[in-house]
């Protein structure tokens, strides 16, 4: 009896239908078409590495030369990363573990090669253009409603873009003409997006792969150095847009809004924050409110507004969430707020009760330094060192939390039973702070008080929880927190360029056109009731003149700082693209150091003996087009790597038709 087949997949990515993307597309639409495609390419677990080479990579070619070669939509980039977050999503609870995150690296992967293929201005057209509310999204809640009537469950974010009743086949690839997302999933889903720019999206799907790319990575260090503005006017009629900065027709009062700038004015301003916290708890006053301490009101109340205002501009929550020190931030203004309030309840009132309050506010005060002064020195999440500590420094956290719900419940086993032994010798709180230093290492005064807990089960009962806390669950721990340091060190690059895009994109999202630097935000805050009697041109252009008038000191400074040191910027008339730890690279050279997608699309063609795509599939292969942009100077290189990725194409084909005939010749 000769052996059965070998399983076979689909033939080729020939039989891919490619999505035809519309202008008119919006990016539910996008997501709904992309997915289709990308669920039936991508029928094995995938590393990124893996797709970037060239066997892998062949079922996602088509779509790579489509999207270079016929689509100018300007939401392909937002579509595809918010696809990953949905194929992220999948994998938590998939049947078939590593396929969706498989395809999550495919929607990292197509995106990256579709900007390789574009010219400087283009690329910051994509990257940065924020998805609106579509009209489908603003009808959602009505939607919704009417759903609900009829009994259909509501859609969460965890909710899959395909119905269950979709058509597979036996390898899990699910049909393209199988069951549709309804028109509601897939606005609940893409209303996360919604004001958010393509690389923000990264943030959010945790597009690691994405966002350590050099085409990415040239944009996010020139909006760190200023290169890249969304605002070089101060107007009334001025609009957020990104484009690249010109010193010789900008508003300089519009360099206060480069995050390089920001950043150190933050630390800054958190360095005279300590000052302050520093001289209010050395002169702690008991019957007034002393300068120093107005002065912390006001520095608090300036930080929690601007962190209130940086909140609003994120667009959505879970952008705001993706920050590193996000949580620090509302740590720092929710302490100060419970300070102020029990100072004015302390002097408010009199009598012992007065004394108790007031102590108990300086007391709250205390742990303010617990989150005011690492904040300081955020900048060195900038550094390459420490910019990875920290991510495992929060993995580690978060396993350590997991983990520290097993103990709870093992130790509240062995409180109870320590706290009946010892009835009437020691209390249930004396007992409990016992077990917790031995716990924590002292052994020995358990074995000291085992005897007097109880004569007979004291000794055995100790001698099993020392056993079990001080060798089994600490080192359980210890290597469980080496495993997610290890994690992270393996990916140590990915890592740190994300927590440098998320630090310096989070410094760079505001929509406000007038940006005002704490505490100075507060002067505006004033004028918010004469919006009920006066216009909103002439309010925006009295705050236009109000931050011309205060905050011409900084912009002094910058003006200073960039005439001295940015002579290169000078003589080309915008500054360098480059980033805090980013090698210098030659302004205009936006192409990844691998081989291009043009020349994967070269190659499968060569495999696929020339046969011409019909109708709804990738077209023939030609020449990438530039987008309007200067002609790329190493195109001599670039062919020469084209031709040369070619013939490996041919070879790579050539090997797998010989190994297929092997396998049909044993099978017989």
């Amino acid at each position: 009896m000769s052996p059965s087949p070998m399983p076979r997949w689909h033939a080729g990515p020939q039989d891919i239908d490619v999505p035809r993307i519309d202008e008119t597309d919006d990016l539910g639409e996008l997501v709904r078409k992309l997915s289709f495609y990308i669920v039936e390419a991508i029928t094995l677990p995938h590393s990124f590495e893996e797709l970037r080479t060239a066997a892998s990579a062949r079922t996602l070619t088509p779509l790579i030369l489509y999207l270079t070669e016929s689509c100018h939509h300007r939401a392909i980039v937002h579509a595809l990363l918010a696809l990953k977050a949905h194929f992220a999503a999948l994998e938590e609870s998939s049947d078939e573990p590593g396929v969706n995150e498989a395809r999550g690296y495919a929607c990292e992967y197509v995106a990256w090669q579709f900007l390789t293929n574009l010219t400087e201005r283009d690329t910051i057209d994509f990257l940065l253009h924020e998805i609106q509310p579509s009209a489908s999204t603003r009808d959602r809640d009505s939607d919704i409603g009417r759903e609900q009537e009829n009994g259909i469950a509501p859609v969460t974010e965890r909710s899959a873009l395909l119905d269950d009743g979709r058509t597979s086949s036996y390898f899990g690839t699910d049909g393209v003409h199988g069951g549709m997302a309804s028109s509601g999933q897939i606005d609940e889903f893409t209303a996360q997006f919604e004001n958010l720019s393509a690389l923000e999206i990264a943030a959010v799907s945790d597009s690691k792969k994405f966002l350590r790319q050099r085409p990415v990575q040239k944009i996010i260090d020139g909006l760190w150095r200023g290169d890249i503005v969304f605002w070089d006017t101060l107007g009334v009629n001025s609009v957020k847009e990104p484009k690249l900065y010109n010193r010789r027709r900008a508003d300089p009062f519009c360099r206060l809004r480069v995050p390089r700038y920001l950043k150190i004015y933050e630390t800054l301003y958190f360095a005279m924050f300590l000052i302050l916290y520093y001289i209010v708890l050395t002169h702690r006053s008991s019957s007034h409110v002393t300068s120093a301490e107005a002065l912390l009101y006001v520095w608090i109340a300036g930080f929690a507004y601007d962190e209130f205002g940086e909140f609003h501009d994120a667009g959505q929550v879970s952008f705001y969430t993706a920050g590193l020190w996000g949580a620090w931030d509302l740590s720092i203004v929710l302490i100060g707020i419970v300070f102020c309030a029990l100072r004015i309840v302390g002097l408010s009132t009199k009598g012992e009760a007065s004394r108790g309050t007031l102590d108990l506010a300086y007391d709250v005060l205390g742990l303010e330094a617990l989150f005011l002064v690492p904040r300081i020195f955020a900048l060195l999440s900038l550094n390459p060192y420490f910019g990875t500590l920290i991510p495992c420094l929060k993995e580690m956290t978060k396993d350590f939390v997991k983990f520290l719900s097993l103990v709870v419940i093992l130790y509240l086993g062995f409180l109870t039973t320590f706290v009946l032994l010892a009835r009437g010798t020691y209390t249930p709180s004396e007992m409990s702070w016992i077990l917790i230093k031995v716990f924590f290492g002292s052994s020995y005064l358990g074995f000291d008080v085992a005897q007097q807990i109880s004569p007979y089960f004291g000794p055995p009962v100790m001698l099993i929880f020392v056993a079990l806390t001080n060798i089994l669950l600490i080192t359980s721990l210890v290597s469980l927190l080496s495993n997610s340091l290890s994690k992270v060190l393996d990916h140590a690059r990915d890592e740190y360029l994300f927590i440098y895009s998320v630090y310096v994109l989070e410094a760079s999202s505001s929509n406000r056109l007038t940006y005002y630097l704490p505490p100075l935000n507060l002067i505006p805050l004033l004028l918010r009731p004469l919006r009920l009697v006066l216009p909103s041109e002439r309010l925006r252009s009295a705050r236009i003149v109000i931050l011309k008038a205060t905050h011409l000191p900084f912009v002094g400074a910058i003006w200073t700082y960039e005439q001295l040191f940015s002579s290169q910027g000078r003589n080309s008339g915008a500054l360098s693209m480059t980033g805090p730890e980013a090698a210098r690279i030659r302004k205009g050279f936006f192409r990844s150091s691998i081989q291009p997608a043009q020349s994967l699309a070269a190659g499968f063609r060569a495999s696929s003996g020339g046969s011409n795509g019909s109708s709804g599939r990738a077209p023939e292969f030609c020449p990438p087009r530039a987008r309007d942009g200067p002609t790329d100077p190493d195109q001599q290189l670039k062919i020469l790597v084209s031709k040369l990725s070619m013939q490996v194409e041919e070879l790579t084909s050539i090997v797998s038709q010989l190994q297929e005939q092997r396998e049909a010749t044993v099978a017989t």
